[in-house]
């Protein structure tokens, strides 16, 4: 049972304890370089001419053969200059940084030069073609590893080495292999490789997203929303735990990462939910858990959302429509713990101290939401989501003159154009490799390979299929960020789910909720670990709270994938299918947090919250027969509760 501090007493958060959980950002998004004097300067306006640039192509239609590769050679400049090759060499930009940066501007340059040549080229490539080609692998990889870490990189050559001893390999894994000029010419001279899909993703929305967190940010709305919701939650027993959840919904558009989320939301929230009554761990999971819908939130989401829109060529508006449900129930969930924590723990009243009321704020800041509601109305009126996000930038950057504290006045813009460019280097990076997996996949038929196995490991069975898929994605995304486990399993794991019958967004969909929940497990945990560098508590107790946050809504995807029926999750098919499976899921979902938290009316015996735990699983599995017995497992539990005195 959580203890908290006795009322009154306070709890401050050290130096110590924020330099520590910032550090786990730097692991998600890289440590870079604090650079100063001229070459800050430098390096800054390099920054800001990207994120004009990407803005202008956003607005003026740049040529696919040149944006990708310009946008590929900004990260890479960037990047050598910003990310030290090692931690000893942090703050100081050493010759060989310089002599990788000018050497990835040199390459895009002879990419760009050659023209229709080049490309002409691709199955045959020269010598040049191919020195250039195989140093610019070398290089996406050595930015990877300086942004992400080693896993990254050593998966990517193991991809490598997939494509060109497939000779040799084994049945069934074995193909006709690959020399280098092949692999160069489709990884460099190809928009099949590096330059594929996730650097066209990258190149174009996931930057403009990260421009418009950034004006966002730098505007003062992600205060006004942790603001708003002390505002709106506080003041009840459950005001502390309800905060951390409305606020965290919230920040998901300003800060787009997970692990942010979980340290902005921490630093503000630790010292209310300890006096509330929330120890260490309960309340790091909490807003690890909170820290993680940042990544599933519409109308932002996650990188990996964009690129769901452009492997299956679909509307971004479409992927924000399949999300809504989800995560409506994803914080359903959450609202649901959040209450049950309240009456099993016995938390306390919090008074929340503010110099403005709900209303007060509301009328002086509430104009950050104006640009969040634009970017779906601008879809709406047929903007493609590209001049969305674009227009939506624009809203932020006008409105925040309506109010002083706010205005992005030329010195904050320019922080907040440079914050665009520095926020999607680790993504980019991830991109650009990601895309040498994908090549390999294309190039030797993996993918199909791949799904054939894991079908005939699961005997043709759906479920196993999906219970399969689920375990490679949760694995896979234990090594790498959520967007290369999302790109790497989409191409590989994917295929299984479709050949048995399920649509190919419902796959997707899938694979992405669960690429998601590798960053509340463990040993890459990030944003738990963050969270227990705030509270003080145990990284791996931690964990293990967030995992019980998280597990009712992660168990929804499965929803969607074993009946046709279940697809209403994702607004797909008849409003009734949609209404019957969303009303379902959500009683499941109250029944798997009761079940999880070992409290309902009150504490549970071990019967009743087995009952519990049943009547969710049925009820997300979507079978009327098996809803009608999952709600009348509810009853069987509230009624024995009502009848049992203590």
């Amino acid at each position: 049972m959580a203890t908290g501090k006795p009322v009154g007493e306070e709890v401050a958060i050290s130096e110590d304890q924020l330099k520590k959980a910032e550090e786990f950002i730097e692991e998600e998004e890289g440590a870079a370089n604090r650079l100063g004097g001229a070459v800050g300067i430098f390096v800054t306006a390099v920054a800001i001419v990207m994120s004009l640039f990407h803005l202008w192509a956003a607005y003026d239609v740049v040529p696919t053969q040149v944006l990708r590769p310009v946008h590929v050679g900004f990260v890479l400049f960037l990047s050598f200059l910003l990310f030290p090759m090692a931690a000893r060499f942090r703050d100081c930009i050493r010759w060989w940084d310089w002599l990788a940066a000018i050497l990835s501007v040199a390459i895009i340059v002879y990419m760009l030069q050659g023209g229709d040549d080049f490309t002409d080229r691709a199955t045959t490539p020269d010598m040049w073609d191919q020195i250039f080609g195989l140093a610019l692998i070398f290089l996406v990889l050595e930015v990877t590893r300086r942004s992400s870490g080693w896993v990254m990189p050593l998966v990517v050559v193991m991809f490598i080495a997939y494509a060109m001893l497939g000779p040799w390999l084994p049945a069934p894994w074995t193909h006709r292999g690959y020399d280098v000029a092949r692999l160069v010419g489709h990884m460099f001279m190809t928009l099949e490789g590096i330059f594929g899909t996730a650097v066209d993703v990258s190149s174009t929305l996931i930057i403009l997203f990260t421009i418009y967190g950034a004006f966002l940010q730098h505007s003062g709305a992600g205060k006004f929303y942790i603001d708003f919701s002390f505002a709106a939650m506080g003041g009840k027993h459950s005001g502390a735990g309800r905060t951390v959840v409305l606020s965290s919904f919230l920040l998901g558009g300003p800060s787009g990462s997970g692990v942010a989320t979980t340290v902005t939301l921490g630093a503000v929230a630790w010292p209310m939910l300890a006096k509330a009554g929330y120890d260490k761990n309960s309340a790091g999971g909490l807003l690890a858990a909170g820290g993680l819908g940042a990544i599933l939130s519409p109308p932002v989401l996650g990188a990996a959302a964009f690129l769901i829109a452009e492997f299956l060529k679909i509307s971004y508006l479409d992927v924000i429509l399949m999300a809504t449900i989800p995560t409506i129930l994803y914080y359903l969930s959450l609202f649901v713990m959040v209450e049950l924590d309240t009456r099993k723990l016995g938390m306390r009243e919090i008074p929340i101290e503010r110099r403005e009321s709900l209303w007060q704020l509301t009328r002086h800041f509430g104009f950050h939401f104006l640009s969040l509601i634009s970017i779906i109305v601008f879809m709406l009126y047929g903007f493609s989501p590209i001049l969305s996000v674009f227009w939506a930038t624009v809203v932020a950057y006008a409105v925040s003159f309506l109010h002083a504290s706010c205005a992005l006045v030329p010195k904050k813009l320019a922080k907040a154009l440079e914050a665009g460019s520095v926020g999607v280097l680790n993504v980019a990076a991830t991109c650009a490799s990601a895309g040498i997996i994908v090549g390999v996949v294309t190039l030797t038929g993996l993918g199909l390979k791949f799904s054939d196995i894991v079908i005939t490991y699961a005997g043709n069975s759906l479920l196993l299929t999906a219970i399969y898929t689920s375990l490679i994605v949760w694995i896979v995304g234990l090594a790498v960020p959520v967007t290369a486990s999302y790109i790497i399993c989409a191409v590989i794991a994917a295929p299984a789910l479709i050949k048995l019958g399920v649509p190919d967004y419902a796959a997707h969909m899938f694979i992405f909720y669960y690429a998601v929940l590798s960053e509340v497990s463990p040993p890459t945990a990030l944003s738990p670990f963050a969270a227990a560098a705030i509270t003080g508590g145990d990284p791996y107790k931690t964990t293990l709270m967030s995992w019980k946050y998280t597990l009712p809504a992660f168990l929804v995807p499965f929803m969607f994938v074993l009946d046709p029926a279940g697809q209403g999750i994702l607004l797909k098919g008849s409003w009734q299918d949609i209404a019957v499976s969303s009303i379902t899921a959500m009683v499941g979902i109250a029944a798997l947090a009761g079940g999880a938290q070992n409290w309902l009316l009150k504490r549970c015996s071990l019967i009743e919250r087995v009952l519990l735990i049943a009547a969710g699983l049925m009820l997300v599995y979507p079978m009327p027969l098996l809803d009608w017995i999952g709600i009348a497992l509810i009853v069987v539990v509230v009624v024995m509760q009502k009848l049992r005195k203590t």
